[in-house]
């Protein structure tokens, strides 16, 4: 009997419970795939069930699914690869942040178009846990002692003091063990955050449930937080980490007010039962169905619960401990990215060095090492560096092929490298995988507005600044350049000190706005900008093409500069092609 039970649970998935998970995934409203992705999912599994899958091919589905003409090149159009992908990553992170009740969960394995129908463990991460070795007990390491006469001493007959040395220097051995370890940095994992929402009136409960269910699904897209969906499951692997990371739980409540929808919300730090912040997002429900509605209350939740600046990473930036490696030192190191200054970016850069030295597969801290690298400071990259931001950024998108974080680090090598059509592919990538997160549309912005796409980069960094505290950094500077090239010296000056930044560019945009306004602070602010960079009249070209500023844009900052008091040389703009 319990070798049927056991058969049972490991063999292959049947036809009908195949069948049944892809009719209840195709079901769920929380299953976000376009009808066209659902068709293709929907062709495969049939294929699959004929037993022809690998008769697919790109073609077949081009035609058969899609519509397309019998004339079709898969070589030339790549809306199938396109699309696949995205039906990939549909279903990886509907099973992420739901699994399958059922215990059966769909694959789509790359390479191939093909489905695969696999058994899951419900509401278990399917990554491995680490096995503990549990040393034996005494009474099995030792022969037992019952029925020895009391005060009596067991083989008498043997010479203990060799064995009394050995335990020594056992002992020694287990004590500079412990001080060893007693002086290794923590290692910082994500956060675990459960989710919890109610409806003010039970009219909305159905409004509610399926705007949690959309905020989970956002939140898992981000890879910056661990869920708990419920006491016992928690997605991203976080299962192993759990006991040792921080705990929150954000609690809300949805009211429906006339044509307003809004959640009230509060994130409570779990251990202590502190309220560390709480807050409001409205919408309109005027001109928009309740499903845009929805999206946007998402939208601006997720950002600020999950994004690099959200609230939660905020706290574990601050709260976590000085030198821990992980977590904390990427929340960090991104922060030193934005904010710029020598000594915390170096000692960002350590730290990041010292994560993958104990950690080689963590794909956040290469992704983050890697843009770390691979921006110019000051001058050109050193090549070595130029090489090796690309590596790891390669490395990260290899461990982790879902995170949004990778692909930017991606975009950013290949911009610098200057691949500009394969940085802005990676760009759309992750903004494919997480269009939520503000800082995609923030450095997609740049990366296109310095590519000469200058409208589709105001979009993206306007689009950046929605439902967010502050912009992003990249956001803030396109919107900035932007101002500048169209004369508007007074909002460029504006957005330029708003921007919490102080490197190269940034400065120059403060001086030269202030330059092209005839204000009395241009002066002031170039001598900062001198003391900072003393040698910039002289380098200024060179470092801005190094940054893969278009030419006018560099050359109209000089302008600005002149005109605050700077001398440039006349050859300095040509010397720097």
């Amino acid at each position: 009997m319990s070798a049927e039970v056991h058969d049972e649970s490991s063999c292959e998935v049947s036809r009908d419970e195949a069948k049944s998970e892809l009719e209840r995934l195709l079901a769920d409203s929380r299953f976000h795939a376009t009808e066209r992705q659902r068709a293709i999912l929907t062709h495969l599994a049939e294929r699959h069930f004929l037993g022809c899958a690998d008769s697919v091919k790109a073609y077949t589905i081009a035609v058969d699914v899609l519509g397309r003409s019998a004339g079709f090149d898969a070589s030339l159009d790549p809306i199938v690869r396109i699309e696949v992908s995205r039906l990939r990553t549909a279903v990886g992170q509907y099973y992420e942040a739901f699994g399958s009740p059922n215990g059966v969960s769909i694959e789509l394995p790359k390479g191939r178009y093909v489905t695969d129908f696999v058994r899951a463990s419900v509401g278990i991460s399917r990554e491995p846990a680490t096995e503990l070795a549990i040393p034996n007990s005494p009474e099995e390491d030792v022969p037992s002692q019952r029925g020895a006469l009391p005060g009596a001493l067991p083989f008498s007959g043997i010479d203990w003091r060799p064995h009394a040395a050995i335990a020594a220097v056992l002992v020694a051995t287990i004590v500079a063990g412990v001080s060893i370890y007693g002086t290794r940095p923590v290692y910082s994992t994500r956060p675990v955050v459960s989710i919890d929402i109610s409806a003010a009136d039970s009219r909305l409960k159905d409004e509610a449930d399926q705007t949690r269910d959309v905020l989970l699904t956002a939140l898992t897209q981000f890879r910056t937080l661990s869920l708990a969906t419920g006491p016992e499951r928690i997605t991203h692997g976080a299962r192993r980490a759990a006991s040792t990371a921080n705990r929150y739980e954000i609690s809300m409540k949805y009211y429906g007010d006339g044509g307003d929808r809004s959640i009230w919300w509060q994130i409570i730090d779990v251990s202590s039962g502190d309220i560390l912040k709480s807050g409001v997002e409205r919408a309109d429900t005027e001109g928009q169905t309740l499903s845009a509605v929805r999206d946007e209350l998402v939208t601006a939740l997720a950002r600020h619960f999950a994004a690099n600046g959200g609230v939660i990473n905020n706290i574990e930036m601050h709260d976590s401990a000085d030198g821990a490696l992980g977590n904390a030192c990427v929340l960090r190191a991104e922060f030193s990215l934005d904010v710029g200054g020598t000594g915390s970016v170096a000692r960002s850069e350590g730290c990041l060095e010292r994560t993958l030295a104990d950690n080689p597969n963590d794909a956040d801290a290469a992704a983050t090492l890697s843009r770390m690298l691979g921006t110019p400071k000051v001058g050109d990259l050193d090549p070595a560096d130029r090489a090796r931001a690309m590596d790891l950024a390669n490395r990260a998108v290899a461990i982790a092929p879902m995170s949004d974080r990778a692909q930017i680090a991606l975009m950013m090598a290949r911009f610098y490298n200057g691949r500009t059509e394969a940085a802005i592919q990676a760009g759309n990538r992750a903004l494919a995988l997480n269009p939520n997160n503000p800082d995609v549309p923030a450095k997609l912005g740049m990366v296109l507005y310095l590519s000469g796409f200058k409208d589709a980069g105001v979009a993206m960094a306007q689009d950046a600044g929605r439902y967010v505290e502050s912009v992003p950094r990249d956001a803030a500077v396109v919107l900035a350049l932007e101002a500048y090239q169209k004369k508007n010296w007074s909002q460029a000056s504006l957005l330029s000190e708003q921007v919490n930044c102080s490197n190269l560019l940034v400065q120059a945009l403060r001086a030269a706005s202030l330059g092209q306004l005839g204000s009395d602070q241009a002066k002031e602010r170039l001598a900062d900008f001198r003391s900072r960079n003393p040698q910039f009249e002289v380098t200024f070209a060179k470092d801005m093409a190094a940054q893969r500023l278009p030419q006018e844009i560099y050359a109209s900052l000089e302008d600005g500069m002149k005109k605050a008091g700077a001398s440039f040389a006349p050859s300095a703009v040509a010397s720097a092609f």
